[in-house]
């Protein structure tokens, strides 16, 4: 355990888990000496030691009746006192939680999580004629040996953790080997036996070596199939007609050691160019077994580029986490503005803080467009945002209208529209004496797709001549055939504005879909099937949205639970989606309080990224914190925290009388709607709340601002009064008294 402080409040995150690869009977020389080695073997192994913080289970090499041992799931770092909400319904917490171990029990040993065991085979499976394995050739020379796997040949007792394996010496180096009567070599790519009813492991060999206890050995460096990921079981799905290739593999920096007799045969596994053109990368492929083009680690549950042998190492590529060199986005996008898309807006809060980020780290970004159901939350964003094209519809209702907006585009923008395809424009302005029922637009004012109480299908908000803006009405574009100049001049004005934003034109994509289908408090969760949920499906709606515009980044946040209920069914399924679109992608869970707020509040955050970008990190926690709640064993290598080695200096723990101690005293019946502060700021973060207030206005109001020992004002600067929807603010104002 490491805690990051005496009050061991932060958490901390163990290395890197390793998928092992190993035989339980080690180097059978002969048949009535297998319980003896096995023994032997055993000796040199250790078992994952015991402690307070939860620890992923490892890959190593155990003890066989360790390996038989339940181990006890630890989740008293995260324990805490049950506020009144968890009290109601701990029970059903517990019959779910109850639920989700035996699903865990039950998982296949492909699942992530679980070790690699490679088996050698029985002797009596070994054909007729076939030899006993053995290296082939003259050893490899000491000192290159020596030189190239030094550890293999420190005899020193160095001292390990006590869940890590003591890793085997060697005698002697080879390079070739021969098994089944086929010849190995190094860098050889080769299924490796697996357990009984699991698939075939994919490695590649990086090592031959006759052990210090006689035994063959050689060492592999591991690919993982997509359901051999965190993907799991939801390799099936379909993202836009965007799937996953079952030729795809991925390779990881995982490898262990075996005895010779694991190996099965060879593979033809090539490498792949991300970015390659989709015609050049068919031909490339099609003579071959498998194809990777990205790397896995079980770190973050990372998919990310594979790191040339001359730039970034892989332990850079895949630790997900950043430090103040690692501006990656920038370095993409200089000098230009990159677009934002945010979707379940709300008032904006997510891609304002994205914005200001951005900005500290040099990268002009914007938020261009938002989208929201909540009319009120669509107000408040416009309001302080005025630049923003804002829409207040369903997220589904905005992917339909893209597509239909991306048709009128090339309609009457990409192409030309022929005099005799349109009304002249003479015939359309024409004066002649109108109907009582008939009427003339003026202008297109708006574009919709659907809505409250209307059918499917293209609408638009139609301004009538002679009349005021409350006679306004939504149009559908039947009804508009008449006024074809209408349609040309609005979309060709929208094409120009970007009031919709076509395939190419977003950079970012943020966004928090609804999580009413998994929280504790659904008493109906479906537990099967969580995306037949109609609560879950905006889900696949930002999934949808992200494959029709194909950004360069994405950000989703989300609830904890999204990997704790069902077994993480949504976490994975989205993590599924991003690869199977072949995005870079990295999963973190992220605590509030361990960046300088008086709560704990931990989020899941996922990213992505498109191979031809950098994928971002998570940076590193700046406080301690009290810690509540609990992270899902299945994720605990995704909690951004330090390693358990390191030894952070952390700002202390912020506690609630550090926000608010310094607010005046309210009594009952209190008459005044102006209140001064009782005193000066007591903390840091207080001196930097009101400071950040005053900063905030200027900035988002343009009011101006006293400073920070001035007078409370609770006001309601977004002209909001929808009972509910309250929206109140507090601001420091010297220029009014109480």
């Amino acid at each position: 355990m490491a805690p990051s402080s005496p009050s061991s409040a932060a958490p901390t995150r163990v290395s890197e888990r390793k998928r092992a690869a190993k035989a339980e009977e080690v180097c059978q020389i002969q048949e009535d000496e297998e319980e003896a080695l096995v023994a032997s073997s055993a000796k040199r192994r250790r078992g994952a030691s015991a402690g307070t913080k939860p620890k992923p289970p490892k890959a190593g090499r155990k003890k066989k009746a360790e390996a038989e041992r339940t181990e006890p799931v630890e989740d008293d770092v995260c324990a805490e006192e049950p506020d009144e909400e968890e009290m109601a319904m701990g029970e059903q917490e517990a019959a779910e939680a109850e639920a989700e171990e035996q699903e865990a029990a039950a998982a296949p040993a492909g699942s992530p999580g679980k070790k690699r065991v490679a088996q050698p085979r029985k002797r009596g499976a070994v054909a007729a004629g076939d030899h006993e394995p053995e290296f082939v050739g003259e050893p490899v020379p000491a000192a290159e040996a020596r030189t190239k796997w030094p550890k293999r040949y420190d005899r020193s007792a160095a001292a390990k953790r006590p869940e890590e394996d003591e890793e085997l010496k060697a005698r002697c180096h080879y390079r070739s080997a021969k098994v089944d009567n086929v010849v190995y070599s190094l860098d050889d790519d080769v299924y490796v036996k697996a357990g009984e009813n699991e698939a075939d492991y994919i490695g590649r060999i990086t090592e031959f070596f006759e052990g210090t206890d006689h035994c063959q050995y050689f060492t592999c460096r591991w690919f993982f199939r997509p359901e051999d990921t965190v993907i799991n079981s939801l390799v099936s799905i379909d993202v836009d007609g965007q799937k996953h290739d079952p030729r795809r593999v991925f390779l990881s920096e995982e490898n262990n050691d075996n005895v010779l007799d694991c190996i099965i045969s060879k593979v033809k596994i090539v490498p792949v160019d991300p970015n390659m053109d989709p015609k050049a990368k068919a031909q490339l492929i099609e003579h071959c077994d498998l194809y990777y083009d990205m790397s896995y680690s079980v770190a973050y549950s990372t998919f990310a580029n594979i790191p040339s042998e001359n730039g970034a190492s892989g332990s850079e590529t895949t630790s997900g986490i950043s430090d103040d060199a690692d501006l990656g986005m920038s370095s993409h996008m200089p000098g230009r503005t990159a677009t934002l898309l945010d979707l379940y807006s709300g008032c904006g809060g997510m891609s304002t803080g994205l914005c200001l980020g951005a900005a500290l780290a040099g990268l002009k970004l914007e938020t261009r467009w938002a989208v929201d159901l909540n009319s009120f939350a669509c107000q408040s964003l416009k309001y302080n945002h005025p630049q923003t094209e804002v829409r207040n519809e369903k997220a589904d209702e905005f992917l339909a209208l893209l597509r239909e907006w991306a048709v009128l585009c090339d309609q009457y923008v990409n192409k030309d529209v022929c005099s005799d395809s349109t009304v002249p424009e003479d015939q359309e302005d024409d004066d002649s004496t109108l109907d009582k029922d008939e009427f003339v637009v003026e202008k297109l004012i708006g574009i919709c797709y659907g809505g409250s109480g209307r059918k499917n299908g293209i609408y638009f908000k139609v301004q009538w001549e002679g009349y005021g803006p409350e006679e306004d009405t939504w149009e559908p574009i039947d009804n508009l055939s008449d006024c074809p100049l209408k349609i040309k001049e609005f979309v060709q004005e929208g094409y120009r504005r970007k009031i919709l934003p076509l395939p190419g034109d977003v950079d970012v994509i943020c966004g928090g879909p609804p999580c009413q289908g998994i929280s504790g408090f659904n008493r109906f969760r479906n537990r099967n099937e969580p995306l037949k949920d109609e609560k879950n499906k905006q889900m696949v709606t930002f999934m949808d949205i992200v494959a029709y515009l194909k950004p360069k980044y994405v950000l989703m946040e989300n609830v904890v639970d999204i990997l704790k209920f069902a077994d993480g069914y949504l976490g994975r399924y989205a993590l599924s989606c991003l690869v199977a679109m072949n995005y870079q992608a990295r999963l973190g869970m992220m605590v509030a309080g361990c960046y300088g707020l008086p709560q704990f509040r931990m989020r899941v955050f996922l990213w992505g990224a498109l191979s031809s970008m950098v994928l971002p990190k998570y940076p590193l926690p700046t406080h301690d914190v009290v810690v509540r709640g609990g992270a899902p064993n299945a994720f605990s290598q995704s909690i951004v925290a330090y390693d358990e080695t390191q030894r952070p200096s952390l700002k202390k723990a912020l506690l609630l009388g550090d926000a608010i101690s310094d607010l005046p005293q309210v009594e009952n019946y209190q008459p005044h709607d102006v209140m001064e502060y009782s005193s000066s700021p007591k903390t840091e973060f207080q001196r930097y709340i009101r400071l950040g207030r005053k900063d905030m206005l200027d900035w988002s109001f343009g009011e101006e601002a006293g400073p920070d020992e001035g007078k409370l004002l609770d006001h309601q600067p977004l002209r909001l009064n929808n009972d509910d929807y309250e929206h109140s603010s507090y601001r420091c104002d010297q220029s009014r008294a109480s």
